[in-house]
């Protein structure tokens, strides 16, 4: 029997609306339907003065979702997406994302597009587009203590209370270098629309095998964003006297302390996104962030009325 997975996002009704029938109509094709929600993708925060929690990475997949599984589809907005392949990417499950958010820019489909959509997917009319993922991992003393399935972005950054940050950074076999700035962000190409845009960083086109190191407003004219190849591996840690914040995913995250080493490497499972047209990068930019749009120039002249 043919099996399909169905992962939502339990706080929204329409999401769970929508994955209790596509889980009916699916049965009723005679597939064998796994149902899960996003939740367990959300790994959540340690706590100061606890011990952090090292959660494997392979642990999130949920029960039933394996290799032998054709598809999955997932009902939420982008943070629904992140979660979703934080859970199936160790079993390489492609994920056709519904939009029941509010940018969706993970998404293919929103809703009312749904029945053709599966119907295609099901058929094998539709294209698989590979995006990298980074492994994320806090070694403390040696010890392997945190680690998480990354695709958009990894965050170190102060807490409200503490000043300007330290930083020394390398990357692969190159020397290090030393980075004063309220914080760091190593964004994927995925990740390039979304914080690091935000903090001046450029947009990359998915596919390019490359990350990107960011400071967030950092005490140097000299530091600027720095795009290198993603088979770098990246090694961060702190100079400062308090712990600092590591956040993944803006939805995941840990304390990182002086003696503590973050390494960061391109992942061996990658996200699979189901796209029912050949993808197009550019068009999604334009819609979803207005890049590109035309210029309409201003009238000479305006007549009142």
């Amino acid at each position: 029997m043919p099996k399909v997975g169905v992962i939502y996002n339990d706080i929204k009704p329409v999401a769970t609306t929508a994955a209790q029938k596509l889980s009916a109509r699916l049965e009723k094709l005679g597939y064998e339907v796994c149902v899960t929600t996003g939740a367990a993708g959300i790994l959540g925060y340690s706590q100061p003065g606890k011990p952090v929690c090292h959660t494997p990475v392979e642990s999130l997949v949920p029960p039933g979702f394996d290799k032998d599984m054709d598809f999955a589809v997932v009902f939420g907005g982008d943070g629904t997406v992140l979660s979703a392949f934080r859970q199936i990417a160790p079993m390489g499950i492609p994920l056709l994302a519904v939009n029941t958010g509010h940018m969706g820019f993970l998404t293919e489909i929103y809703l009312n597009q749904l029945n053709d959509a599966v119907d295609q997917v099901i058929a094998g009319n539709c294209h698989l587009e590979e995006r990298a993922m980074v492994m994320v991992k806090l070694y403390s003393e040696d010890q392997l203590s945190w680690e998480a399935l990354c695709m958009n972005e990894l965050v170190i950054q102060r807490q409200p209370l503490t000043s300007m940050c330290h930083f020394e950074v390398q990357v692969g076999r190159h020397a290090p270098v030393d980075i004063a700035a309220d914080g760091l962000i190593i964004s994927t190409p995925t990740g390039s629309t979304a914080y690091s845009l935000s903090a001046g960083g450029p947009v990359i086109v998915p596919g390019v095998s490359v990350l990107q190191l960011i400071p967030i407003c950092p005490h140097s004219l000299a530091s600027r964003g720095l795009v290198f190849p993603d088979s770098e591996p990246v090694a961060v840690t702190s100079a400062n006297s308090e712990p600092l914040v590591m956040v993944v995913d803006g939805n995941a995250g840990c304390y990182v302390v002086p003696s503590d080493r973050v390494l960061l490497v391109r992942s061996p499972y990658p996200a699979k996104f189901i796209r029912l047209k050949p993808p197009e990068f550019f068009r999604v930019l334009r819609e979803k962030l207005g890049w590109g749009l035309p210029h309409i120039a201003k009238p000479t002249s305006v007549e009142l009325p």
